[in-house]
């Protein structure tokens, strides 16, 4: 008998796998469906909506971008998951639901069991921004200035990692700044060159050009590596600050159980794409994002760095996870 089981789950197994190869050979059959927690003209947006564009003409079928805003990104999350169908794929920033164990009481979706990583195609550069007339050169000069008149400055982010960012960087330097809630970011960078706000923390698309116009100072972005749109702005690292490096990334998630064959099929059409057409990193650039293509397997690594990252941050900030 334990025989005749062990040939039967073999004999499942080879199905399984079988079934996986045949779906990867064979994808997409019809339509393509790209889900997206944020509304037309965001950054995701424009990567999803270029993206698809030249997936459509490689598989040669239509690839549609369908807007799910709203709920702190539950929304589009729970659409995508309802949908039940290995055709509708959601394309969003893992800081969109790496946050919501500690941003809300109880989830509705399990991101490890309903989640399944495809590809990783960018990162969003963070940045933290002053106001020019503050006179404050760098992160330390602004940890200096806010120990000495404590209570007296204001901070705000942008929902999610840049959220958690800057929570840990008043918490681990001991400042006593108030953080300032929007309920809409894009009113930050102005109230900042106005000096409504003294530190913002926020994508660097938002700040950019009122950092040109010479009235909010970039003290450092959080990637790895500086920003090709603002090479003169060191990253936290050369700041001083390497515990805050943060990569935003932004991809490509799978239906429960969507097997690793199809997952690196699609991730390699992904990189084949995004590798024969130049613009694409241009246009993803003007919005603040940098080319950062991973498979799968890579993708999860990312997602877990982030993970740990965020979890540290939310223990010296006494945040417990939603179980």
């Amino acid at each position: 008998m334990p025989r005749i089981r062990s040939l039967v789950a073999l004999a499942c197994l080879a199905l399984w796998i079988g079934t996986g190869a045949a779906a990867a050979q064979t994808f997409p059959q019809r339509t393509v469906k790209f889900i997206i927690p944020f509304g037309p003209g965001s950054g995701t947006d424009i990567a999803a909506r270029l993206l698809g564009d030249k997936l459509a003409a490689r598989w040669g079928k239509p690839v549609v971008v369908e807007n799910r805003p709203g709920g702190d990104g539950m929304v589009s999350i729970n659409a995508f998951i309802s949908a039940n169908d290995d055709h509708t794929l959601l394309f969003v920033p893992v800081g969109t639901f790496a946050v919501h164990p500690y941003s809300h009481a109880k989830l509705s979706y399990d991101a490890d069991r309903d989640l399944m990583p495809i590809a990783n195609v960018s990162a969003i550069i963070l940045a933290l921004s002053t106001p020019a007339s503050l006179k404050v050169e760098s992160l330390s000069d602004f940890i200096k200035l806010a120990r000495a008149q404590p209570g007296k400055l204001n901070a705000a982010a942008a929902a999610g990692n840049s959220d958690f960012l800057l929570s840990g960087f008043l918490k681990n330097n001991n400042l006593e700044v108030a953080k300032v809630p929007y309920r809409d970011i894009m009113q930050g960078p102005n109230d900042l060159a106005e000096g409504r706000i003294q530190l913002l923390s926020s994508s660097i698309t938002i700040v950019q050009s009122l950092a040109q116009a010479g009235r909010i100072r970039i003290l450092a972005v959080t990637s790895r590596r500086r920003a090709p749109t603002a090479p003169d702005v060191p990253t936290v690292a050369e700041a001083g600050f390497p515990a805050m490096t943060m990569e935003s990334l932004i991809g490509i998630f799978g239906q429960r159980g969507m097997p690793l064959d199809l997952r690196e099929r699609i991730a390699t059409d992904v990189r084949a794409v995004v590798d024969a057409d130049p613009t694409i990193a241009t246009r993803l650039q003007a919005t603040g994002q940098v080319v950062d293509l991973r498979g799968p397997r890579e993708f999860a690594e990312g997602i877990k760095e982030l993970r740990e990252k965020l979890a540290a941050i939310a223990a010296a900030l006494g945040l417990k996870a939603a179980q």
